[in-house]
């Protein structure tokens, strides 16, 4: 059997999820803790999946608690690490650069994201950026 993949999962998996619970976005937070892969998370980027996530939470209608519970559940799954050195400035969007340097702290195989666009410049890096249906076909979930 194969070790499992090491991902990021960028802040719009969250709030796709959130959005919809038939999407690809939502299948795989479902599989966290079912051994395809490990994700990976900095305090930063937890900041910013919380400030995130409560933002759209007002316009979907869906209670604070909930929401916790969300990231109590993705923060409680994920590998911790600490961030000591900055690839700034490499990507399109700014707010993209955490995601980036969790990516090479960590040595992950994948960025999951919506918004592959994005993360055009990581060619010459390790890994690459995939969306969440396409990282479900290769894990054949």
């Amino acid at each position: 059997m194969r070790k499992p993949y090491q991902v990021v999962l960028d802040t719009n998996v969250l709030v796709s999820a959130i959005r919809s619970s038939d999407g690809a976005s939502f299948k795989l937070l479902s599989l966290l803790q079912k051994g395809f892969f490990q994700h990976h998370l900095s305090v930063p980027l937890g900041f910013e999946y919380e400030e995130v996530l409560h933002r759209h939470a007002k316009f979907l209608s869906i209670d604070p608690e909930t929401i916790e519970a969300i990231l109590d559940y993705t923060i409680g799954t994920a590998i911790p690490h600490e961030l000591f050195f900055l690839w700034r400035p490499c990507l399109v969007d700014p707010g993209d650069e955490m995601v980036l340097e969790l990516a090479v702290t960590a040595n992950c195989e994948y960025i999951i994201t919506h918004n592959i666009r994005h993360f055009s410049a990581i060619k010459s890096f390790s890994f690459r950026a995939i969306t969440p249906r396409d990282f479900l076909l290769k894990i054949g979930a």
